[in-house]
């Protein structure tokens, strides 16, 4: 308890002091970044890029094995005026004109362009074409050069092995740079080099990133967010941002820091060997598999919705009902070979996807999310009235998790052995059959032993189509009677999902006689009383039925669940702990405050979500923090030691807008490489391992304290571990754009991102 006092007091403190965080609606328009990958097939040559090449007015060029290759109508196709001599190197100037130099092509290691002056490197000479003239500006030959660049005002600066360098009228003068500790960067093995669009001098070594403002120099390391360091070179962009290649992924920095692609999301392969950025701002790379593309371009938040949409619909929609989960490919990244299949928890990620369109018809009033959040009911009123009538039907209101035809082999066949062997690692795991039941008209096998965090989602979803979508007293009746009998079902049962065999769930338990007196449950205690309290305010809302009232106030009462409820989620601070808890505790804390109108149980479990929130926030999630300030945002709560605000910490807002921007269009199952980078810092023992991984694993964040950005990972729900450094996958399986669209629609509800203007 003093813990919690002075938690409280502290967190005053700073709001009193910084003032409650403010924001504006963050605007629909942003920069997306798109991807893009060149192979053999559209026509490159079957030799390493040795040379990126572009004007000021024209397309990327590619040289290799002595040819230019120029890109059109998405196919690269040979320059057959730009062929090489056998003694010279042909390039063309910036009048499309070819120009033969007599420096041997096999030996060209970098164009560079400079007004209309062109510079040609190679690896131990330097040369210069001005005014149609060619010229040897009299590098050293000893050393190594491993990039040029020039400034605007004709400066060549050299990158090299004895390092770095710029000409001067009598010759080439080191170069090296003093850090604030007077250390000397600079002075050997220089990686690359360019002049950024303010004219400021920018170079990379092994120790990592420095840039010249006027005569003071600035570096970056790993602790300042420089995520990898082994250097292959660098480009400047038109608007500041700078491109740099290194042999595991690139990166770019501009005004929002440092950001880190690596994999086959983003790059045909890891090593890049050449940087180049166009006029447009598009950044072009050269790796041994290809020619890789990244672009950023002008997008809505509302338009990458609508795509997340477009593909929800054509390729992962299951069944005619339309559940929604991920989807198999049956080929690598053919989205055309979209094979989506039943998924343990479809009752739970279809109550968030129609969770998402009950507030995009709420913000909108748009009839196309409407319509998807009805058949999203539809399809979850489904999962309770497919269990009656069968041969194993359980009591009424049961839900089932999901569906299968019995077109499809049987699941059934091999389960229950499955479950036996499973029992030995969980004594409370159900082995019984049929695990799938069939339905009454013998159409389908619906799946058994439901879970709580199936409940969760569905009350989740009941309320908010309720109150947003239900527009008839028809379909008000209709949600009531869903939610009626479900609630129904856990009260006469004792606050258990009552199974076909006569037996709970293994984990739909909320009974205080397991609860607080069964040793087995206490790890649940916390989070299932949170459920359960958030299940009957719901329902009494839906409803209008005093009883579930009457049932929440004497859990309260008698067994203590609003106490329970302030310690949700077993954990030794942020990182730890069950993940799939966070989005479960996220939608019960939404649920119970948006519709009890019990103060007494309000005031606690506001200050619950505040705490559960501070553990939270390093994540970055959308889908958090928007639940957690559409409901605390201006609250206060008053205990016996004054009056304190819930107001969310300074950076949710900004955090949330960044992950929603961050997201990939591709949402593929890409893997993802990060526990080399220099930016992370790993979680100390306590807070990266649980009881169900007691040898840890490689888990962190990075510098600034937060998970790695969305870009680096990749998740099919909001119940991934954020703090994973490396993630799996091939490319063959399709996740549902439901973790965008439901925190990007809460946002719009909410008053939290702006209106699209049609």
């Amino acid at each position: 308890m003093r813990d919690l006092i002075l938690l409280t007091c502290v967190t005053a403190s700073i709001l009193s002091i910084s003032g409650a965080p403010s924001f504006a609606p963050a605007p629909q328009r942003f920069h997306q970044e798109m991807a893009r990958s060149f192979t053999r097939s559209q026509g490159l040559p079957d030799a390493p890029i040795q040379l990126l090449d572009a004007s000021a007015n024209q397309s990327l060029r590619v040289f290799a094995a002595g040819r230019w290759h120029e890109m059109t109508s998405d196919r690269w196709t040979e320059n057959i005026a730009l062929r090489p001599s056998s003694t010279g190197f042909t390039l063309p100037e910036h009048n499309g004109n070819p120009l033969e130099v007599p420096v041997p092509w096999r030996e060209v290691t970098q164009v560079c362009r400079q007004s209309d002056s062109i510079f040609i490197a190679t690896a131990t000479d330097l040369f210069s074409v001005i005014n149609g003239k060619f010229a040897s500006l009299g590098w050293p030959s000893r050393y190594r050069i491993n990039q040029i660049a020039v400034s605007p005002e004709g400066t060549v600066t050299v990158a090299s092995n004895a390092g770095l360098f710029r000409q001067r009228p009598n010759g080439w003068e080191p170069t090296p740079a003093l850090d604030a500790a007077r250390r000397a960067w600079g002075v050997k093995d220089v990686l690359g080099v360019a002049y950024d669009s303010k004219g400021r001098l920018w170079f990379v070594t092994r120790a990592g990133a420095a840039c010249l403002t006027g005569e003071t120099w600035t570096m970056y390391e790993g602790k300042d967010g420089v995520p990898w360091t082994d250097f292959s070179g660098m480009a400047a962009g038109p608007e500041g941002e700078l491109w740099f290649g290194t042999h595991l992924g690139v990166i770019r920095f501009d005004d929002q820091g440092w950001h880190y692609r690596q994999g086959p999301r983003w790059l045909p392969h890891d090593d890049v060997t050449q940087v180049l950025v166009d006029s447009r701002g598009t950044a072009w790379f050269a790796t041994p598999q290809g020619i890789g593309q990244i672009l950023r371009t002008p997008m809505t938040l509302a338009a990458k919705a609508e795509r997340y949409e477009a593909e929800i619909e054509k390729y992962i929609k299951r069944t005619p009902l339309g559940y929604v989960a991920e989807a198999h490919l049956t080929r690598p990244s053919d989205r055309s070979s979209a094979d989506p299949q039943d998924s343990d928890n479809d009752g739970l990620w279809t109550s968030m996807y129609g969770a998402g369109e009950a507030l995009a018809y709420g913000a909108t009033g748009d009839p196309q999310a409407k319509r998807r959040a009805a058949q999203a009911f539809e399809a979850l009123r489904f999962l309770q009235t497919v269990t009656q009538g069968g041969d194993h039907a359980p009591p009424p209101g049961y839900v089932a998790r999901t569906i299968r035809s019995t077109d499809l082999p049987d699941p059934n066949i091999g389960r229950l052995e499955h479950d036996i062997k499973a029992r030995e690692s969980d004594q409370l795991w159900k082995a019984y059959e049929p695990r799938w039941p069939k339905s009454a008209d013998g159409r389908w096998y619906w799946k058994s032993d439901t879970s709580s965090d199936e409940l969760d989602g569905h009350y989740f979803f009941y309320a908010l189509y309720y109150d947003l979508c239900a527009d008839t007293e028809t379909e008000r009746d209709r949600v009531r009677s869903v939610v009626r009998a479900l609630t129904d079902h856990l009260v006469a049962h004792q606050y258990v999902l009552m199974d076909h065999d006569g037996k709970p769930t293994r984990w739909a338990i909320y009974g205080p006689q397991f609860l607080n007196r069964d040793p087995r449950w206490w790890p649940e205690r916390g989070l299932n009383s949170l459920s359960l309290l958030s299940y009957l305010s719901v329902a009494s809302h839906v409803t209008g039925d005093a009883t579930y009232d009457s049932a929440s106030r004497d859990l309260i009462d008698r067994h203590g669940y609003a106490h329970n409820a302030m310690y949700p989620k077993v954990q030794h601070g942020p990182g730890s702990g069950n993940q799939s808890d966070d989005e479960m505790a996220f939608m019960c804390y939404y649920s119970l405050l948006r519709c009890s109108t019990d103060e007494a149980l309000r005031g606690m479990i506001r200050y619950s979500f505040f705490r559960y929130w501070l553990n939270e926030a390093p994540e970055m999630n959308p889908f958090f923090n928007f639940s957690y300030a559409a409901i605390n945002r201006d609250a206060h709560v008053t205990n016996v030691w004054g009056t304190f605000p819930m107001t969310p910490w300074e950076g949710w807002h900004e955090d949330s807008m960044r992950t929603l921007r961050g997201f990939p269009l591709d949402r593929l199952n890409w893997p993802h490489r990060n526990s080399h980078r220099l930016d992370l810092v790993a979680l100390p023992p306590v807070r990266s391992q649980d009881l169900d991984s007691p040898d840890g694993r490689t888990r962190g964040h990075r510098t600034n304290g937060k998970v790695l950005p969305v870009e680096n990972r990749h998740f099919t729900h909001w119940n991934t571990d954020p703090w994973s450094y490396d993630y799996g996958g091939n490319g063959n399986e399709l996740a549902a754009g439901t973790a965008y669209l439901l925190p990007y629609y809460m946002g719009l509800y909410h008053g939290f991102i702006e209106k699209p203007t049609n």
